[in-house]
């Protein structure tokens, strides 16, 4: 049965997953880039075939992915009303993702089809009907939940999310966007699966019960 999963959330020891003041020069938040550097290198190591933990969590991501959904912030710095549609995210004209994403959104605008396969779509439904729409998109493969926190959130409250791997950095930032905040008991049914630490970061690999 396909999966909603997420993937490749750098946390913080003290929890932040992104920084404040996220903007075009700070698209993560402020301070939060460094936190991304695990990452960074093990995508480096593995254009130049070398292998290892890190590396392998990168190419796990990939594995079986049919569609993929995000919230707005992940998909650009703007906020409210979009000032035109000049914005196409952060990517350039092939973004990574080769298939249908939903982005979710208050504010709507047409879909915006990329080189590479990749279409972006924004909605405003239900988190549980965007599911499913990207299910049917997916066509019997996974579904990829992007991010950011709030949206990981969204997903975990209603208890829609069956994996959710986090990569553990060694480093604190003190204020930002917390992953596991306001949650209520959206996590009481997931179990840490899997636990692995390479020098640059601790790999946790949460599922359903």
């Amino acid at each position: 049965m396909p999966k909603l999963r997420v993937h490749n959330i750098t946390v913080s020891v003290d929890g932040y997953a992104a920084g404040p003041h996220q903007r075009l020069e700070h698209p993560l938040g402020e301070g939060f880039g460094r936190m991304h550097e695990w990452m960074f290198a093990a995508m480096r190591d593995r254009a130049d075939g070398k292998g290892g933990i890190d590396v392998e969590y990168v190419e796990r991501s990939e594995e079986n992915i049919g569609a993929t959904i995000m919230g707005r912030n992940m998909f650009g710095p703007q906020r409210g009303p979009w000032e035109d549609e000049s914005w196409t995210g952060w990517w350039g004209p092939n973004p990574p993702y080769h298939n249908d994403v939903f982005v979710l959104t208050h504010h709507l605008r047409p879909s915006i089809v990329m080189e590479g396969g990749t279409t972006f779509h924004f909605t405003g439904e239900p988190i549980e009907t965007v599911l499913a729409r990207a299910f049917e998109a997916a066509a019997g493969k996974d579904v990829r939940l992007g991010g950011g926190p709030a949206t990981v959130q969204q997903y975990l409250r209603a208890g829609l999310l069956d994996e959710l791997h986090l990569a553990v950095v060694p480093q604190l930032m003190g204020r930002g966007e917390r992953l596991f905040d306001n949650l209520g008991d959206g996590i009481d049914g997931y179990r840490v699966a899997e636990l692995v630490g390479s020098p640059a970061a601790t790999h946790a690999r949460l599922v359903r019960r």
